[in-house]
């Protein structure tokens, strides 16, 4: 499956058309799904997992405001590390169930390393700034930045970004960000400009909520996103197999 494969931005990474969304596998409260879901156990997130890889898609996306969702990687896929690129998040950390946002020095730095530990590794492929929405106030007033050039500088972290809420931090984010990700989909092309803007300086795209929260039909929604020649991937989740498989056959097909 390695023809699916496409530079992301200059960061010498390769990426499928579609990326393994894996919040679905850590938390289901707090959600913005329309249908309630029951967290798979490890044995069925490891199964999960390793069919998403077989299948070709080597982007497994993840946060920490995801729950359980870094540690089950690190157990079910530290063996296939090499095989996949791994993207997570700094700034936001849910637990007891609620999210909790930290961009103080001493807090990113410690997520970071929470980040490695749990997901048994010793680099991370990509790390985005995860934004509460007040991107601005994050970029220009916190250690945020700075943190993540620093972890970049020293081989801990290959790529960095943002992933905000306003199209504003992702102008801003231009500056400095090797990958930007954006909500973007058939209801919401607010990002488009920007997007194309990051195509133009050479800065990767990732699409997040493609499919609305799982509220557009896939097929449509996936084509929709893929068509854009700004967007590197697109990030998409779930926990049956079945169906990811038939979404990213459709991205193959959108994208050959």
């Amino acid at each position: 499956m390695s023809s699916s494969l496409r530079p992301l931005g200059l960061t010498g990474l390769m990426v499928p058309p579609l990326g393994f969304g894996a919040f679905k596998i850590g938390r289901n409260q707090g959600i913005k799904y329309p249908q309630p879901y029951d967290l798979p156990d490890d044995a069925a997130v490891a199964r999960l997992l390793s069919g998403v890889l077989d299948l070709g898609c080597t982007l497994i996306d993840t946060a920490p405001a995801y729950g359980l969702s870094e540690e089950r990687i690190g157990r079910a896929m530290g063996t296939r590390r090499q095989e996949f690129v791994l993207s997570t998040k700094v700034g936001e950390t849910f637990a007891d169930g609620k999210s909790s946002y930290d961009f103080s020095r001493n807090g990113l730095e410690a997520s970071l390393q929470r980040s490695l530990q749990r997901l048994q590794t010793d680099v991370l492929d990509l790390v985005f700034i995860h934004s509460n929405g007040d991107d601005e106030r994050i970029l220009n007033e916190t250690a945020a930045v700075a943190v993540l050039h620093e972890w970049k500088a020293r081989g801990a972290i290959r790529a960095i970004g943002l992933s905000g809420k306003t199209i504003a931090g992702a102008q801003q984010a231009l500056a400095w960000a090797d990958v930007l990700m954006v909500e973007y989909h058939l209801d919401d092309v607010s990002h488009a400009d920007v997007m194309a803007a990051a195509a133009a300086k050479s800065v990767g795209v990732f699409v997040k909520k493609g499919l609305a929260s799982g509220r557009l039909p896939p097929a449509d929604a996936i084509r929709f996103v893929l068509q854009n020649p700004a967007v590197g991937s697109l990030i998409l989740g779930g926990l049956n197999l079945d169906h990811f498989q038939s979404n990213w056959q459709t991205a193959i097909a959108a994208t050959a």
